[in-house]
């Protein structure tokens, strides 16, 4: 959903990167679970805004700027539950987080490894045989099969 880039000021605020459709879309969750070392925290937010072009936010336990400065690259998500459900057409990153991405020739293209986001469009990192980006549009992607666990598309094999 997130992920924190540096500290704010000295009181313990942090600058957040939000992968929300609107910047301040994460503080709509008042719990944020935070990993680090490979284990996920819970951190209740105590408060958050807009500032410029920044999301700036305090959490439960992050008093100082040294706390707030241990944090810094620290990737941030909700519960699954608290989520709403996507609709028709829409999808969360993680649901495509795996999936077989095969074109309309039938040639397995590799899974979805992970997403970028461009600014412009999202983009599939597909691994297989070699690393493909392939944007995430109606013009390229076809088809999400979520049950069946295939993406088809329109993207050459030699793209």
């Amino acid at each position: 959903m997130g992920r924190i880039s540096a500290p704010f000021g000295v009181r313990g605020w942090v600058k957040v990167h939000a992968f929300t459709d609107t910047m301040d879309g994460l503080l709509d969750y008042p719990v944020w679970w935070l990993e680090r070392n490979g284990a996920w925290h819970e951190h209740r937010v105590l408060e958050g805004n807009v500032h410029g072009k920044l999301l700036i936010a305090r959490l439960e336990g992050v008093s100082d700027r040294s706390a707030a400065e241990a944090l810094n690259g620290t990737d941030i998500a909700v519960l699954r539950s608290e989520l709403p459900p996507s609709g028709e057409g829409e999808y969360y990153w993680n649901d495509l987080i795996g999936l077989k991405v095969v074109n309309t020739a039938g040639a397995e293209l590799g899974t979805v490894d992970s997403l970028l986001q461009t600014g412009a469009d999202d983009v599939l990192v597909v691994q297989g045989e070699r690393e493909r980006l392939i944007p995430f549009v109606k013009q390229v992607v076809l088809d999400v099969d979520k049950a069946a666990g295939v993406i088809r598309v329109e993207w050459g094999a030699d793209y």
